[in-house]
């Protein structure tokens, strides 16, 4: 593992670092159908100038940059506690699925909408009895000419009520094994026939949703990949979410760590700053190995698909790490705050604006989201130690 950086990679960080002081995004509204509007703009003036889709191939939108210049974007907008950009869904999955297994057609239909959130994307993949054990979907897809009419029920799918296109997992073949009948299809979200429900989480927030298909007319030609063969495309598209996603989000946890780390010196305890306290010197201290653990293991991953790898189950080993971590970082702050951390972002005495209680609630869904902590487990004991299947 190299962890120095060439001149050039340098020169991209000190670009990227100046266009980001140079073009605040501004402060993020609170209300989600204006923060969906607001995060559109920010990623459609990021790809304008250039820093969006940094490593796809410049004939669909991209830079043609290195993995080591899409980690420096991804350091660098944490370090600016910059948005995330709103179409996540397409960037870090439909994207790198259109590029690997999509016709021409596809990718030049997508490819640079995803970029420039003219179009967003969401992933249609767990149901209400298939979410741990996704293979058991029961979406059907019957063939009716030259479309499918698709019958059935998604569930947590994000910003679902704001996306125009779906990532969708159906079952094309009932009589075929539970692995062999599943094709991968995109379906257009305007289509007559699908419904959306939004779902309030615990922090309140909406972005969650449950979608229901009725009779929905999808051409055939938005099959991705082989009719029936589904299951590796969503296989792949998984490893990819998760190898992702963990890069970005030990970004984000570390940017809260440090802001962790500024509240521990402002907030007393007994009369004294809290960091004066052994017990909480020791929790910020286990909170920062953790941190640094997580770290180094996400380039591991990097320098393996540097290399000519693909991402693997160990993008499983990170994700179960990241997110059981980010909860036992999360606490520190609320035990220094004692019963101050019950408080309300409205109330005049919450401290640091209600950012942990709010933090902590959402990090409850990250052992949930992209995988259960206890399929992440199966997968490591199946996959990398190589156990017998649970039951065998």
């Amino acid at each position: 593992m190299d962890l120095s950086y060439s001149a050039d990679e340098e020169g991209f960080r000190a670009e990227l670092r100046q266009w980001l002081r140079d073009n605040p995004a501004g402060p993020e509204p609170e209300r989600l159908d204006e923060w969906v509007a607001y995060g559109k703009a920010w990623q459609g003036k990021l790809f304008k100038a250039g820093w969006c889709g940094i490593a796809w191939p410049k004939e669909y939108g991209g830079r043609g940059a290195t993995l080591i210049e899409q980690t420096i974007f991804q350091e660098e907008m944490a370090r600016a506690k910059a948005p995330m950009l709103i179409n996540l869904a397409g960037l870090t999955m439909g994207g790198p699925v259109l590029i690997a297994h999509g016709t021409e057609e596809q990718k030049h239909r997508h490819l640079k909408r995803i970029l420039a959130a003219d179009e967003i994307w969401c992933q249609g993949f767990s149901e209400p009895n298939a979410g741990s054990d996704l293979a058991s979907l029961k979406t059907r897809a019957v063939l009716d000419g030259d479309s499918f009419i698709v019958t059935g029920q998604k569930v947590w799918t994000s910003f679902a009520r704001y996306a125009d296109w779906c990532m969708l997992l159906v079952r094309t073949d009932p009589e075929a094994p539970k692995h062999k009948g599943i094709t991968f299809l995109l379906v257009d979200m305007h289509s007559p026939g699908i419904t959306v429900r939004p779902l309030k989480q615990i922090s309140g927030e909406e972005d969650f949703n449950e979608v229901f298909f009725e009779d929905v007319r999808v051409p055939r030609s938005n099959v991705i990949g082989e009719l029936n063969g589904g299951w590796e495309i969503a296989i792949t598209t998984l490893m990819h979410e998760r190898a992702t996603l963990t890069f970005t989000r030990q970004l984000q946890s570390r940017t809260a760590l440090t802001d962790m780390l500024s509240f521990a010196r402002r907030w007393q305890l007994n009369g004294m700053p809290a960091t004066q306290s052994r017990l909480v010197r020791q929790q910020l201290a286990q909170a920062w190995v953790e941190s640094e653990v997580i770290k180094f293991t996400a380039y591991r991953s990097l320098t393996k698909t540097l290399r000519g790898g693909i991402p693997g189950p160990e993008g499983s080993m990170e994700k179960l790490f990241w997110s059981e971590m980010y909860q036992r970082m999360l606490d520190v702050p609320l035990a220094m705050q004692g019963p101050y951390s019950q408080l309300v972002k409205d109330s005049a005495h919450v401290p640091d604006g209600g950012q942990w209680p709010h933090l902590m609630l959402y990090s409850r869904g990250r052992t949930i989201a992209a995988g259960s902590s206890e399929i992440q487990r199966n997968i490591i004991a199946e996959r990398v130690l190589h156990l017998p299947r649970e039951g065998k």
